[in-house]
C-alpha cells in the first residue's frame, strides 16, 4: 500500500469505508468533500469464530446493503499489523488471519478491489483529513486510549504505517497495559492518578517523536475534559474530532488515494 498518500482531499467524490472489530463489523459510504457518512451506518456483529472466511462473508453481507457502484473505492480497516493488505497479527480476530492477504479474501467476496489498513491508522488519517488534525503540519501523532492503545503518526501529509507505539516498554510495563482506558478501569483509578500514567507515556512519545500534534480518540476521549488539562506536554494535545466515525471516514479516504495512485501506475498494485 502506498504510503506516499498525502492529506489533501481526494477527488473522488464517494468511497465506502470498512471497520472490521473484534465485535462487530461496521460500514458506510463516505461522502469524501465532507469526510461525514453519506448513508447510515450498517453493523452486524462479527461472527464468534472470526476465521477470514467467516468475517468476509459478513463484510459482503454489509456492502451489499448499499446499492454500491461497481467504481467505489472500497477500503477495509483490520486490527492488525497490515503490510501490503497481509495481516501480520491478529488482534480480536482468529489467528488464522496471521498471513492472510486481507484485501484477496475481502475482494473475492465482494467481487470488487479492496484496500486494507490497520485501524488505528485509519483512525489517524481520518482525523489528518477532517478531524482535529485538519490543516496540521509537521509530525501529527494520534493515540485511541481503549482496551489497548492504538497509535498513528502523519507527517507532512505522508502516512507512517503500522507503529504499534502502545507496546513500548516504559519503566519495565508494556505501556499499554498502565496507560489504556481499560488500565483506568481495572486499577480503579481516579483521572487524576490516570493522568500521571499518561504524563509518563506521553511524555516519552515526546521525547522520542517530537510530534507537533497529538490527538486523542478512544472512547474516553468523550471525557477529555477530565484529564487532557491535567497533562503537561510541549505538543499540544486535542481531543479526537470524528468519533467513532474515524476509521471508516479515514479508510474510505486511504482506498480512494489508492485507487487514484494504482490506476496512475498503469493499475498495477500501489505498495
Amino acid at each position: 500500500m502506498s504510503q506516499t498518500t498525502g492529506t489533501k482531499k481526494p477527488t473522488t467524490a464517494l468511497a465506502f469505508g470498512i471497520d472490521i472489530g473484534g465485535s462487530g463489523i461496521k460500514g458506510a459510504p463516505v461522502d469524501l468533500e465532507r469526510g461525514e457518512f453519506a448513508a447510515d451506518r450498517v453493523r452486524i456483529p462479527t461472527p464468534e469464530v472470526s476465521t477470514p472466511a467467516a468475517v468476509a462473508k459478513v463484510v459482503a453481507e454489509v456492502v451489499n446493503s448499499f446499492k454500491l457502484p461497481p467504481e467505489v473505492p472500497v477500503g477495509v480497516t483490520f486490527p492488525a499489523v497490515v503490510q501490503h493488505g497481509v495481516a501480520r497479527s491478529a488482534a480480536n480476530v482468529d489467528s488464522s488471519w496471521v498471513g492472510t492477504n486481507i484485501e484477496t479474501v475481502i475482494g473475492d467476496a465482494l467481487g470488487r478491489r479492496v484496500f486494507a489498513f490497520n485501524d488505528a491508522d485509519a483512525a489517524g488519517y481520518g482525523e489528518a483529513i477532517y478531524g482535529a488534525a485538519r490543516g496540521s503540519r509537521g509530525v501529527t501523532l494520534m493515540t485511541t486510549l481503549g482496551t489497548g492503545i492504538g497509535t498513528a503518526m502523519v507527517v507532512d501529509g505522508v502516512l507512517v504505517p503500522n507503529l504499534e507505539l502502545g507496546h513500548l516498554e516504559i519503566d519495565g510495563y508494556d505501556a499499554e497495559s498502565r496507560a489504556s482506558d481499560a488500565a483506568r478501569d481495572r486499577d480503579g483509578l481516579n483521572w487524576e492518578d490516570w493522568a500521571k500514567r499518561l504524563q509518563r507515556y506521553y511524555g516519552v512519545l515526546e521525547d522520542l517523536l517530537w510530534p507537533d500534534l497529538i490527538v486523542v480518540g478512544g472512547g474516553v476521549s468523550k471525557n477529555h475534559a477530565k484529564f487532557l488539562p491535567l497533562l503537561h506536554l510541549r505538543a499540544p494535545i486535542v481531543p479526537a474530532q470524528l468519533r467513532n466515525a474515524a476509521g471508516i471516514v479515514g479508510v474510505a479516504a486511504l482506498a480512494a488515494r489508492a485507487t487514484t495512485a494504482s490506476a496512475g501506475a498503469g493499475d498495477r498494485p500501489a505498495r
